[in-house]
C-alpha cells in the first residue's frame, strides 16, 4: 500500500510580541508559532515548521509556499508592516489549492482582508473574560472530537458585528461574560483553497496550549489540506490590496 504524503504545514507567527511583551514571552516562550507547531507535532500524517515576519520574505518564500499545503497565520501588531507582494503570493497558492488558517487577531490581517474583500472589523474588549464556544455543526470534521461545547476560562472577547462575507459554513459560535456573541469558527472557498476563521488565541493567554483548542487546530489542518495535487500555474494576478490605497 502506497504511503499517504505528509501535510506539509507552515505556521506563520509576525513574532513581535514574544520580543516585546515579557508577559507574552513567558506565556509562550517559544513563540506562539513554537507553541502551535507543538500542537502539530506527533502526527504521523502532518509536518510542521515555523516561519516568522522577521525572516527574509517574511520567511514566505515561493519555494516554501510550493511546498506548503496548510499555512497558518497568526498577526496583530505588525499587519501594516506586511509587504503586499507576500500577500499576492500567499494569495495565490490559496487560489491554487493551498488551504490557509487564520487565528485570532489575523481576522485584521492583509491576507485575510483580501480573501474576504471586506474591512473584517468587530468589537473587542482586552479583558480576562469566560469564553464558552458552542458548536453549531455538529459531526464537522474540524469538530471531531469537541462536545457540544467547551470553555475558554480567560480570554479577549471578540463581538458582533464582525465584518464579514457569509460563510460557507458557520461551525462555532462564541458566548462572553458580559453578554456579547461571536461567530468564531468559520470557513469559506477561494477559488482551490479552502480558509477557516478560528477566534480564540490572545498573546497573553494560554489559550494555545488546550487540549480542545489542539483538537481543532489539527482537524483543521487536516480538512484544509489539499486533496490531491495542487495547481501551481494559476493564471490569476490579485490586484492590490483596496485597503493600502485608502
Amino acid at each position: 500500500m502506497a504511503k499517504t504524503r505528509e501535510i506539509r504545514v507552515t505556521v506563520w507567527n509576525e513574532n513581535i510580541h514574544e520580543k516585546t511583551h515579557a508577559e507574552v514571552q513567558k506565556c509562550y516562550p517559544k513563540g506562539i508559532h513554537g507553541a502551535i507547531a507543538e500542537a502539530l507535532a506527533g502526527q504521523s500524517d502532518i509536518q510542521a515548521h515555523t516561519a516568522t515576519q522577521d525572516q527574509p520574505e517574511h520567511g514566505l518564500t515561493q519555494k516554501v509556499l510550493d511546498a506548503t499545503d496548510v499555512l497558518t497565520w497568526w498577526g496583530h501588531m505588525g499587519h501594516g508592516d506586511v509587504k503586499d507582494e507576500i500577500v499576492d503570493r500567499v494569495q495565490r497558492r490559496v487560489l491554487e489549492g493551498m488551504g490557509i488558517i487564520c487565528l485570532h487577531s489575523a481576522h485584521f490581517s492583509k491576507i485575510f482582508r483580501r480573501l474576504m474583500g471586506t474591512a473584517c472589523q468587530l468589537k473587542w474588549r482586552e479583558a480576562a473574560e469566560r469564553e464558552v464556544l458552542w458548536v453549531t455543526r455538529p459531526g464537522h470534521e474540524i469538530l471531531q472530537g469537541i462536545d457540544d461545547h467547551f470553555i475558554i476560562p480567560h480570554e479577549e472577547m471578540y463581538g458582533e458585528h464582525f465584518d464579514i462575507p457569509e460563510p460557507d459554513e458557520t461551525i462555532l459560535i462564541s458566548s462572553f461574560t458580559g453578554g456579547e456573541v461571536f461567530r468564531s469558527g468559520c470557513t469559506w472557498r477561494r477559488g482551490a483553497g479552502k480558509v477557516f476563521y478560528f477566534r480564540p488565541g490572545h498573546e497573553t493567554f494560554p489559550t494555545y496550549y488546550q487540549s480542545e483548542v489542539k483538537t481543532i487546530l489539527l482537524n483543521a489542518v487536516r480538512w484544509a489540506a489539499p486533496v490531491g495535487a495542487m495547481k501551481i500555474d494559476c493564471p490569476h494576478k490579485p490586484e492590490m490590496d483596496w485597503f493600502a490605497k485608502k
